[in-house]
This record gives C-alpha cells, sequence and structure tokens, in this order.
C-alpha cells in the first residue's frame, strides 16, 4: 500500500514541481499545547491570498511541470472529464512553502496543507492566531468546523437465515439493489471492472468473509489514516473500539462479496480508503482531513469518490450556497476535475416547508451526488435531511434504500446486520455511479448527473422535482440512465438545447467539408462533415433546457 502522493514546488520561484511519496509531516488529529503560559490550541483554516508566484511566466512553468509529472491516469480522467478550462490551474499548485514557514514561525502547528483552498490548517493558541491574521500574506482565518452526527440508526444484527429471505446472487443485499437497478446493470457487465472509488468515513477493517471470499478478496489500491497519519485503516491497538464501525459497514455495500449471502454494488471495483474522521474526539474537527483525502484520491486517478460523513457546525444554513464551506469547495474543485463525488444528505429530518433545511457540507456542492434515503417500499425515512441549499438549488437529488438497509457487522466476520441512515444510502448512489462511469468513460459529470438524476421516480413521473426539496428526484435506476442518449449535446452539459443549435451552426460548412476541432463533435452522423444531416439528427434528439 502506497502513502499519500504530495506535490511540493522546487524553490520559492516555483521553477518547477514535483512529485513526492512522502508521507505528510504535519501531526495529524492532535491538539498541541504550545506558548510560555501552556495555552490551549484550538483548530484554524488559514487562507492565503495567492500561491506566491508573482511572474505570469513562472506560473506557466510551474503548470507545465505538474502536468509533466501528475499521475498518468488522474491526467487521463481530467482529459475525459475535466470542465474546468485545460488541464491544471493555479489551484492544482501547492501552496507557498514560504507562506507556510511565516505560520510556523509563530509556533503554531500545521495539520494539513490544501492545495486546492490554498490553504493550511492548524493549531493555534490565541496569540498565534492574531499574529497570522497580520501576515500580508494570509486572507483571513477561520474555524474548521465540526462533523455532523453521522452514527447508523436503528442497528438490528440479523439471523443467520444463509442470506435473506431473497436467497438470489446479492443475498441480504438483494431488494436494495434491485430497487436502483444495479443487477440490471451487473447482467449488462457493467459491475465495476476498472473503476476506482475512494472512501473516506472512519477507519475499514476488512478480516469480515465478505471482504475475503476465495479468489475475490476486496482490492484495495492504497490507503491513509489521517488520524493517526500512518498508512493503516484498520483496527490499530489503543483504538476507540467504535473507530472501525461506520467505515467498515458502509463500504460493505460497494465492494462487499459473499456470493448468494451478501454482494455489493460495485463488487469489482479497486479502492483508495481514507480514515478522516476520529469518534474519540469530544469535539471532532475533521474538516481538513476530509480536504486532504479528496485531493490524495483525485492525484491517484479515482473515478468516484464517496462520503457518509457531513459538517455543520459551526456553519449554518444560510452557508450552505455551494461556495463556503471548505469540504463544499475541495467537492466543487473535484468535480470540476471529473472525479464524481457522493454524500450524505444528513440526518436531520425534514418538513414540509420547501423555505427551510436540514442539510449539512458538503450536500451543498454544486456537481456533488446528494443522497436522501428511502426504505425499500419507496417510502422516505424520517430522519433524511431536507433541501434545499442556501441559494435554491434540490438537495437531497438521488434517493435510495437508507431505511432499514443492510450491510456487514463490522463486530462479526461472518456477521450481517440492518440499518438506516443516509450514510447507508449514499454507498448505494456510488455504487450506481460508480457502474455509470463505467458504462460511459467519458461522460462529463454533468452528464452523469443528467443521465442518473432523470432516471428518477418523481422525475420520471412528473417532468421535475420534489417541490418540498425532500426526495429530489426520486429513486434513482441506474440501467434506465445506462441507456441514456446524449446524441447532439454538444458542449456536453447534460442535455440537448438551443446552445448545442448554436453550436452546429457555428460548424456547418456543408458536406463534404472535412470538420475539425471543436467542430468534430458536430459530426452527429460520423460521416467526416457537418451538414443538414447532422442539424435534422440534432433535432431529432432534442430535449429543451435541463
Amino acid at each position: 500500500m502506497q502513502g499519500p502522493i504530495w506535490f511540493a514546488l522546487a524553490s520559492v520561484s516555483v521553477a518547477a514541481a514535483g512529485v513526492s511519496t512522502k508521507e505528510p509531516s504535519f501531526k495529524a488529529g492532535h491538539v498541541e499545547m504550545s506558548g510560555s503560559a501552556q495555552e490551549l490550541s484550538t483548530s484554524v483554516w488559514v487562507f492565503f491570498r495567492d500561491k506566491g508566484i508573482v511572474e505570469p511566466e513562472a506560473m506557466r512553468a510551474a503548470l507545465s511541470e505538474l502536468e509533466r509529472v501528475y499521475p498518468a491516469r488522474a491526467v487521463a480522467r481530467r482529459k475525459l472529464r475535466r470542465t474546468a478550462p485545460g488541464l491544471f490551474d493555479e489551484r492544482d499548485l501547492p501552496v507557498s512553502e514560504a507562506y507556510v514557514a511565516q505560520v510556523r514561525a509563530t509556533g503554531a502547528q500545521v495539520r494539513v496543507m490544501s492545495r486546492w483552498v490554498n490553504a493550511v490548517s492548524v493549531d493555534a493558541t490565541d496569540g498565534q492566531r492574531r499574529a497570522i491574521e497580520g501576515f500580508n500574506c494570509v486572507e483571513r482565518v477561520q474555524p474548521l468546523a465540526r462533523t455532523a452526527p453521522h452514527e447508523l440508526r436503528d442497528v438490528q444484527h440479523v439471523p443467520d437465515d444463509g442470506g435473506g429471505s431473497t436467497a438470489d446472487f446479492y443475498g441480504y443485499a438483494s431488494e436494495q439493489l434491485h430497487q436502483i437497478g444495479i443487477p440490471s446493470a451487473h447482467s449488462a457487465g457493467y459491475t465495476g471492472e476498472g473503476m476506482i472509488i475512494g472512501v473516506l468515513d472512519t477507519g475499514f477493517h476488512r478480516s469480515h468473509e465478505a471482504y475475503t471470499h476465495s479468489g475475490h478478496a476486496i482490492d484495495v489500491l492504497g490507503e491513509y489514516d489521517w488520524v493517526r497519519g500512518d498508512g493503516n485503516t484498520q483496527k490499530e491497538q489503543g483504538d476507540d473500539p467504535w473507530q472501525h464501525w461506520h467505515g467498515t459497514a458502509i463500504l460493505s455495500e460497494i465492494g462487499g462479496y459473499k456470493p448468494n449471502v451478501y454482494v455489493g454494488g460495485a463488487y469489482d471495483a479497486a479502492f483508495y480508503l481514507a480514515k478522516t474522521e476520529d469518534v474519540t474526539r469530544e469535539v471532532p474537527l475533521e474538516e481538513d482531513f476530509y480536504v486532504a483525502a479528496l485531493e490524495w484520491f483525485e492525484q491517484n486517478g479515482v473515478d468516484v469518490a464517496t462520503s457518509s460523513l457531513g459538517y455543520i457546525d459551526w456553519y449554518t444554513q444560510e452557508d450552505l450556497d455551494g461556495r463556503t464551506a471548505v469540504t463544499t469547495i475541495g467537492v466543487n474543485v473535484a468535480t470540476e476535475n471529473g472525479m464524481a463525488c457522493c454524500t450524505a444528505a444528513g440526518n436531520a429530518g425534514h418538513d414540509f416547508n420547501p423555505q427551510t433545511s436540514h442539510l449539512i457540507a458538503p450536500a451543498d456542492a454544486f456537481d456533488v451526488f446528494t443522497c436522501g434515503a428511502v426504505n425499500v417500499f419507496g417510502e422516505t425515512g424520517g430522519f433524511s435531511s431536507d433541501g434545499p441549499t442556501a441559494d435554491g438549488r434540490v438537495k437531497p437529488e438521488a434517493m435510495a434504500c437508507g431505511d432499514v438497509a443492510y450491510l456487514i457487522n463490522p463486530d462479526d466476520d461472518r456477521g450481517y446486520m440492518s440499518a438506516s441512515g443516509t450514510s447507508c444510502a449514499t454507498p448505494l448512489v456510488a455504487s450506481a455511479v460508480t457502474l455509470l462511469v463505467q458504462a460511459h468513460p467519458d461522460w462529463t459529470i454533468a452528464q452523469l448527473r443528467s443521465a442518473l438524476l432523470r432516471s428518477g421516480t418523481i422525475y420520471r413521473a412528473t417532468g421535475s422535482y420534489d417541490p418540498n426539496y425532500i426526495e429530489g428526484f426520486g429513486i434513482i435506476d441506474v440501467w434506465r440512465a445506462i441507456q441514456t442518449d446524449f446524441t447532439g449535446d454538444l458542449d456536453r452539459d447534460g442535455d440537448t438545447d438551443l446552445a448545442d443549435h448554436a453550436s452546429l451552426a457555428a460548424c456547418l460548412a456543408g458536406p463534404g467539408v472535412e470538420v475539425g476541432g471543436e467542430c468534430v463533435r458536430a459530426d452527429l452522423d460520423l460521416d467526416g462533415d457537418a451538414d443538414l444531416h447532422d442539424w435534422a439528427g440534432l433535432q431529432n434528439a432534442y430535449w429543451g433546457e435541463w
């Protein structure tokens, strides 16, 4: 197993960027005592104004070198699905070492450095924080957000009956997978093979029979424990008895494999595992570990990232506007880089007032799949959080079984259980997204979202979403989504509309005139030109505005 890949600039002048496989130097997960009076430190984000690069030529050189050394699989995924201009931008460059040195000089203890949000998280006393706020390179300082409750609800151990009453290939997991069309996708050959999924959670103990099946053990490509700062996400000596519990259970819904007893939704996928949540802390502060893990996933070419964790305190619902919470910003950058992301809506419940919401960050991220929970009968769990976001967007969006879902028992290597929470719905949606990416690796995040959300029961029935912002677009159906036709979606934004008409009109050159560049997409019938036959094809594929 390899530790995180970290990027470092060769010098302050940023002549080049290099790849390092060393483990991070920060003391992960510890509150430091520092200062002459041994003041208690608190954990804060320190945001910098820039990357310390003044000359445009130096910026271009750094980005060029970064493209040369960036992991090949991540580059390939960016080429397929990145929506931001180019393949790299300033956000991909490391935080300025000179700026970090100034912060360290105050005595503050650096926890995590984040390229994407251009910040470091630190443990600092009040005096150290005031000194840091006075630096010219510092834009602002704010506290790390606290973790929202994510514990599984109504946990029930199930009797050993050989896989439950539905004794098919999927065993206990059968109903929850059939509900969202996963077995149909499996039958068509989409099982997650060749896909890489990143999972962020509390820890992952992998001795269960569903993780160790002969000839089909779970495939973990890499793991990292941000809490302890080591390369082991499994149970370790001294761990709290519950540290591994949530993550171990959640992972099974995707990667478990014990035929006729319990099979997960993307059982042939490979995994990167990130332990980012410390269950022992009275005031958990793992927002920074979450962002660091996302960046690590992206560098390693992960296709789909999923987390059943979330953050709300000190944020308010007014802050959940897609632009404020640090984890939300991190997810936004991840999806712009072509990595599909799934997250739980939260377990704070809902009402029927579309003006109020109970979400957690990063459920408000623009292109994240935000997951709510139903039971196998399609009824929404009373705990499932509602939206909208502060800026009025639909969240949650995708519904799956999270009310009495089946998982492995983390404390019994041959045991299984049922539990509830949007935590349980999210890995099922992540499984579906993984199969969709496998079926259509060149689809953009917008196209993946459009296909999956349009497959929802509410959208199919009404052409819209739940006006109360509780059930989003309804219960998803990944097999329907896989069959979506994006003919004519020249701008790859998830629909075929007037913008695509304009793009085709600009490319029309008549029969026999070879197309090139962006106009290649205008050749809908693949005959080498963009002509009236292509115009007719676009007309036939017209969706209207999404």
